[in-house]
């Protein structure tokens, strides 16, 4: 079993790094369709990033409501976050049209 640091660490890296952080607001809870595919859909993207040693995903720390994740750069955020291949787009687009759908 791993064992957990009971105190405060940090960590360094070499050049520059980006620090996204994402998070959702669920205004309705009980409007589950709204907000729950995107629920579901983070842990997803996180497991196919973390498959994925080069894409410039460095990690990234899950809270209630909010993600913090570290990247190598923000090109490599982007090159993910559009590449059509990957998870994120297809979700991304499917997202924002229904999005444009109700409004």
């Amino acid at each position: 079993m791993v064992k957990v640091a009971a105190k405060r660490v940090t960590a360094t890296i070499e050049g520059d790094f980006v620090v996204f952080l994402i998070g959702m607001r669920i205004n309705k809870p009980w409007k589950l369709h709204k907000w729950f595919p995107v629920f579901r859909a983070m842990p997803k993207m996180i497991r196919e990033l973390e498959q994925h040693p080069g894409s410039g995903f460095l990690g990234h720390i899950m809270g209630l409501g909010v993600i913090v994740q570290y990247w190598r750069s923000f090109e490599q955020l982007e090159a993910y976050a559009r590449d059509a291949n990957q998870l994120h787009w297809p979700a991304w687009v499917a997202f924002n049209q229904s999005v444009v759908e109700k409004t």
